[in-house]
């Protein structure tokens, strides 16, 4: 895809967005209706918007593949067409190669490695507050607004943090803990402080004339249109056959790729011998050396405490031990912790066990509504003895 002409660069964005004031906006638009309504919001604020599009594969697909994706021909149209509405400008941006590098090869590696990756953490981090961000102020904007579903609160000493969404139910917070402070003052989430229902939305949309009011929602992973996260890993892995044992190392299946498995997993497992007790078994443990996954009953997944590295910030990095809630995917509810970061680590204790977690994810550390920050999980500590080092 041709990216259309760019506005020429004019001197650089001082201290960010001004509450009150008429600002230059560069409003990101996927062509779906949550950006479509935010980019007419802001632009019915009185901002001056300009709308792009985000070009981020390579050979994009002409239609999309059900309610998946984000990044085909289509949803690129669809964005022109609401932008036509709302009567913006509109360009498109050619960050493929930026993406595939950031995000699809960072996805691809994390999972060789036996790690459970977010790809949307990193396409927030590398790609709309990175990439986009740093060329929007370049060229003069004052924030990138997005159709996410958290706010931005500005404090009496100028700093800035990030909270979760009024509505509880569409809070997207989670995946925008990955932003700091510098981001934050030029970010901007017109849907974030509004407690309207989806439904509402969309009712929204189509009272402004915007075509994509009835558009599906995109899911799963923008990059792997079918959903099938397997088949793409094994695209770009190859197949390399290897063992399911037990805890006690007794082989109980096989499987084509390590990578195709998580932490917590239980459906998919094909295993050829049952387990003693009758009882399901989920995957504990994922050996990218030996080519080996290890299953066992759902109490061993019981984790305790874990260790997070690469720490991202909302602001000032807290000091010294705390009390904070923690979230440990999208759409998870929160749970007590006790955290404290000391050289170069997040070292988290939970107050009751939590199940599921995987090396790569992301904790993010929640004081009220606040997003304190995040961090890529390492290692983890079960309340039973650990399968191996990696787990």
């Amino acid at each position: 895809m041709n990216a259309s002409p760019v506005p020429q660069p004019s001197p650089a964005a001082t201290a960010g967005p001004r509450p009150g004031s008429r600002l230059r906006v560069l409003a990101a638009m996927s062509g779906g209706v949550d950006s479509a309504v935010a980019a007419a919001r802001a632009a019915e604020a009185g901002h001056d918007v300009t709308g792009v599009h985000l070009a981020l594969s390579a050979n994009p697909q002409s239609f999309r593949t059900g309610a998946r994706g984000c990044c085909t021909i289509e949803d690129s149209r669809d964005a022109r067409r609401a932008a036509d509405v709302i009567g913006i400008p509109f360009y498109v941006w050619d960050l493929a190669d930026r993406f595939r590098q950031d995000v699809v090869e960072d996805f691809v590696a994390e999972y060789a490695a036996g790690r459970t990756p977010n790809p949307c953490l990193r396409c927030n981090e590398k790609i709309k507050f990175a990439a986009l961000l740093d060329k929007a102020l370049a060229l003069g904007f004052d924030a990138v607004c997005t159709g996410h579903y958290a706010t931005v609160v500005l404090r009496e000493d100028g700093t800035r943090e990030l909270h979760r969404a009024t509505d509880m139910a569409k809070d997207q917070s989670y995946v925008l803990g990955v932003l700091d402070e510098r981001q934050l003052a030029h970010a901007m989430f017109p849907l974030g402080d509004t407690r309207t229902t989806k439904d509402e939305i969309r009712a929204e949309a189509e009272a402004r004339g915007l075509a994509v009011a009835k558009k599906p929602d995109s899911h799963d992973i923008c990059f792997i249109a079918d959903g099938d996260t397997q088949g793409f890993l094994s695209r770009h892995l190859g197949t390399a056959e290897g063992d399911i044992v037990d805890e006690d190392g007794t082989k109980v299946g096989t499987h084509t790729g390590a990578y195709g498995y998580t932490i917590g997993q239980r459906k998919g497992l094909r295993l050829g011998v049952p387990a003693p007790d009758g009882k399901p078994r989920y995957v504990l443990d994922i050996s990218p050396v030996d080519n080996t996954v290890t299953v066992g009953p759902s109490e061993a997944l019981d984790v305790i405490a874990l260790t997070g590295i690469k720490p991202r910030w909302c602001g000032t990095p807290p000091t010294g031990p705390g009390t904070y809630t923690a979230q440990l995917r999208a759409h998870g509810g929160e749970t007590e912790v006790r955290a404290e970061f000391a050289d170069g680590e997040l070292r988290v204790a939970f107050t009751e066990p939590v199940r599921g977690v995987a090396p790569g994810q992301a904790i993010v550390l929640y004081q009220g509504t606040r997003v304190v920050g995040s961090a890529t999980i390492a290692t983890t500590e079960r309340a039973r003895p650990a399968v191996s080092s990696s787990s």
